[in-house]
Parts: structure tokens; C-alpha cells; sequence
């Protein structure tokens, strides 16, 4: 059983930046490649980002490439998204979630699964 809990979201204005950490409490977190989802209220839960295992190779959606970056540290388990030139449609809570899976962006190949942090870009 691998828990994942997110933090780092909140309010920010357009244009800003937030960081999410995913801590992992499991020593095997180097064993899983790791995403990022986010949900908007009223849509489906969507893919942003992953990265696998030893962090040598990552996968965007195209709504956020050159904005987004998704890192890991293995010592720490824990995976980040750092988040720049927000917009309000970045507007969502933003689940992480692990994979044995790769390159994938499909929520049935994602195992375990935080409890989600809430990211709120205002105009």
C-alpha cells in the first residue's frame, strides 16, 4: 500500500506560480513513475504531467508544456510540480498518483492516488 499526500496549492493571481509536493510513505517510491492529474469543477479528471522513475524522462499535456515542470526526488519520495505563468484555467484540484506504465497518460494505468490539493488561479 503506497499513500500519497499532496500539498503546496492555494490562491494565486494570474501570471503566478505555485509549487505541489507529493510525498510518498513507502520506501519503494523509486520503483513508480509518477503523474500529475488535475479535475476543474464540473469536467472530467485530466492528465498534466508524469515523469518516471530515475526522473530521466517526463510527459506533458500540451496545455502546459513550457509552463509546468514535474521533478522527483527519490531520497525524499516525493514528486513536485512546479507551476509558472498560471491561468485560470489551470484552475482545478491536482491529484498525484503512481504508475508501473510508460509513457501513459491514462488513469487506469495509475495505481495509488492522493487525496488532492485545491489550485485556484484568479483573473
Amino acid at each position: 500500500q503506497v499513500q500519497l499526500v499532496e500539498s503546496g496549492g492555494g490562491l494565486v493571481q494570474a501570471g503566478g506560480s505555485l509549487r505541489l509536493s507529493c510525498a510518498a510513505s513507502t520506501r519503494t517510491f523509486a520503483n513508480y513513475h509518477m503523474g500529475w492529474f488535475r479535475q476543474a469543477p464540473g469536467k472530467e479528471r485530466e492528465f498534466v504531467a508524469a515523469i518516471t522513475w530515475s526522473g530521466g524522462s517526463t510527459y506533458y499535456t500540451d496545455s502546459v508544456k513550457g509552463r509546468f515542470t514535474i521533478s522527483r526526488d527519490n531520497a525524499k519520495n516525493t514528486a513536485y510540480l512546479q507551476m509558472n505563468s498560471l491561468k485560470p484555467d489551470d484552475t482545478a484540484v491536482y491529484y498525484c498518483a503512481t504508475t508501473s506504465t510508460w509513457p501513459t497518460r491514462l488513469e487506469r494505468h495509475y495505481n495509488y492516488w492522493g487525496q488532492g490539493t485545491q489550485v485556484t488561479v484568479s483573473s
